[in-house]
């Protein structure tokens, strides 16, 4: 076996060895049993509460080079109570990818971050998670591309909200058709990750049974990621508005990603920004 491999075998057991020592019986749901000579579970123990055998998980204690499926990480990531962050490491060190993430739908937003697209001003920014629902926005944003606050989650939803708001098209208009693309398109390959998950197959019947479009190109398995570039609204209070759009991963929360829509330095979209958020 390659030095490098070994190597990797032995974190993962020192891993496992480390997060049994920290979990007390009574914190796994178990009988005590009396006093122990080692704090934490039995290895007995967490085999019983990961569904697996005693043998299979000394082996992969003893850093012996055996076939691990994510099913069986995800069952003791569960026995051993990881965070996520902690998940992620166990996936890492046993089969060198990172873990389908457990928890679409999971949106806190820190105050940080808040501050932080409130502080962007004239560039319209919010944040999307997994499922391309809008959970945070600044001021910008909700003048230009709608209240938010007073938004359905499923109006939040900014694929539903492309292919079904007569405001979206009218602020689009003639750019609709290639925005839309591009939002279906990086839909798509985020449902790569949730295929078949049922929030996910009813927006696309909803959407299939609302949208012409929606219909026609879903088939087609379209998929990219990334942000649309520069992006030109017609908005019905300021006109034309011409925007750079950039995007990134919150680094601790990477299920979030933040858009901003920088003005255009070659446009007057900043001068009427200032003017209309100053009202």
């Amino acid at each position: 076996m390659e030095s490098s491999r070994q190597e990797r075998l032995h974190e993962l057991a020192q891993f496992l060895r480390s997060r049994r020592a920290r979990i007390s019986p009574e914190q796994a749901g178990l009988p005590g049993g009396g006093r122990r000579r080692t704090p934490g579970l039995r290895r007995g123990e967490v085999a019983l509460l990961a569904g697996v055998s005693v043998d299979w998980y000394t082996w992969l204690e003893q850093a012996r080079d055996i076939q691990v499926s994510p099913q069986v990480l995800e069952s003791l990531a569960r026995a051993l109570q990881l965070d996520s962050n902690e998940r992620k490491h166990l996936f890492l060190l046993a089969l060198q990818q990172l873990p389908a993430d457990l928890s679409p739908a999971d949106s806190d937003i820190r105050p940080t971050l808040q501050r932080f697209l409130d502080l962007q001003g004239t560039s319209p920014a919010y944040v999307t998670d997994q499922r391309l629902n809008i959970v945070a926005w600044n001021k910008a944003a909700s003048l230009i591309y709608g209240n938010y606050e007073t938004m359905s989650a499923r109006e939040r939803n900014t694929v539903w909200r492309t292919f079904t708001s007569p405001y979206v098209r009218q602020l689009l208009r003639e750019h609709w058709e290639a925005h839309a693309r591009h939002r279906l398109a990086h839909f798509r390959a985020a449902y790569g990750k949730f295929a078949g998950d049922p929030w996910w197959m009813e927006l696309i019947a909803d959407l299939s049974a609302t949208s012409e479009e929606f219909r026609e190109w879903w088939p087609r398995h379209d998929v990219l990621s990334g942000p649309e570039g520069k992006k030109i609204n017609d908005h019905p209070a300021v006109g034309k508005l011409v925007f750079d759009q950039i995007s990134f991963l919150v680094s601790d929360a990477p299920h979030l990603t933040v858009t901003i829509n920088v003005p255009s330095k070659d446009d007057d979209t900043v001068t009427k920004l200032e003017t209309w958020l100053a009202q």
